[in-house]
């Protein structure tokens, strides 16, 4: 059994135990059963519960988590609107978040698809030296 300020009283029976505990007005909580014998401790229950609810919040309120951010562009994109685009894409990158680029085709401009491999290998070594690529560019429907 351990004490309320966690200074170690022995072996004691449970009857024993329960009244300590109850003459100091806290609970007595078995910490580890799988011992021989098990571990008791006198506490405030409520408290501790408190206690280790707090620290999950603090623990959920420190992590990010990854966002999954969009870029589109078209195979025949100007050059100021593609400088743009890939200026977007970097400022996610480095906020944190995930970037997912589509090449989107319409009408003819899907019997050239060529433009639009071209125009992810160029987004690649534009943005190489702060992204790395999880999946390599493939054709879905009109979507690259």
């Amino acid at each position: 059994m351990i004490g309320i300020n966690g200074e170690q009283i022995g072996i004691v029976p449970v009857r024993e135990a329960l009244e300590k505990a109850r003459d100091a007005n806290l609970d007595l909580v078995e910490v580890s059963s799988t011992s021989s014998p098990p571990v008791c401790r006198i506490m405030d229950f409520g408290k501790y519960k408190y206690e280790l609810a707090k620290k999950a919040k603090l623990a959920r309120k420190k992590q990010h988590v990854v966002q999954l951010k969009e870029m589109r562009y078209r195979p025949k994109i100007d050059e100021h609107d593609f400088q743009f685009k890939t200026k977007h894409v970097r400022e996610f990158l480095m906020q944190g978040s995930k970037v997912k680029t589509f090449v989107m085709f319409s009408g003819r401009e899907m019997a050239h698809t060529e433009y639009g491999y071209k125009l992810i290998d160029r987004i690649i070594q534009e943005l190489s030296e702060i992204s790395t690529i999880e999946q390599n560019a493939r054709l879905e429907g009109r979507n690259l």
